[in-house]
């Protein structure tokens, strides 16, 4: 057994023994009961059991994480630069690793590149073909709503057309009910009395029939 071995040796049965006084000072700060282990100590026992049970636990527990890390250190030659070590040599792995596959894939990738290309000029020619069919649309709604407004005025003009050929047709009114008569009526047809007593409109005007 070498140094290393015996250094550890010591240092690991110094944290067992500080963990079993860790152990005694919690129990006896839980049932408020006096320290065991204490009593064993020759010469400084009286000393020891007059420690207050606080002091004791707490100088347990910082004895035995500080063994517990001088153990560790000597046991694993710095870990903490093992770590590293270890994290740096991944890294160069894998980006070796990913240059490997940078340069086995390079003709795909510039195949990709080629075809990204070639796509934008696609998306460029569709894009004004979409401007082109949005001002057709523009044009189209425009003479969609003209088309409408004729539309609307020509309902406007069939009504009138409508209404002068009423009055054309049936200028006269009955002086009874009031309904539309034509001249060569003699009775209304609609409440039956003498057709002559009806009533001309004339441009809007009420005028009785002479």
């Amino acid at each position: 057994m070498g140094k290393k071995g015996i250094t550890i040796w010591i240092f690991s049965t110094l944290t067992f023994v500080s963990l079993l006084h860790l152990i005694d000072a919690s129990y006896a700060f839980l049932f408020n009961s006096p320290a065991q282990i204490l009593r064993l100590y020759p010469f400084i026992n009286t000393a020891l059991q007059q420690m207050s049970v606080d002091i004791y636990l707490y100088a347990a527990a910082a004895s035995t994480i500080v063994l517990w890390g001088i153990t560790c250190l000597i046991a694993f030659d710095n870990p903490v630069e093992a770590f590293l070590n270890k994290v740096l040599s991944d890294a160069n792995k894998q980006r070796e690793q990913d240059n490997q596959i940078l340069e086995s894939k390079s003709d795909f990738f510039d195949m990709m590149y080629e075809k990204a290309e070639s796509n934008g000029e696609t998306l460029t020619q569709l894009k004004g073909l979409v401007l082109n069919v949005r001002a057709e649309i523009k044009d189209l709604q425009e003479t969609k709503e003209t088309t409408e407004k004729m539309r609307s005025e020509l309902v406007g003009l069939k009504n009138q057309m409508m209404t002068l050929e009423e009055k054309l047709i049936f200028p006269l009114l009955c002086g009874a009910c009031g309904k539309p008569l034509r001249t060569d009526f003699k009775l209304c047809p609609y409440c039956g009395e003498d057709a002559n007593q009806g009533i001309i409109v004339v441009k809007g005007h009420k005028l009785p029939k002479t």
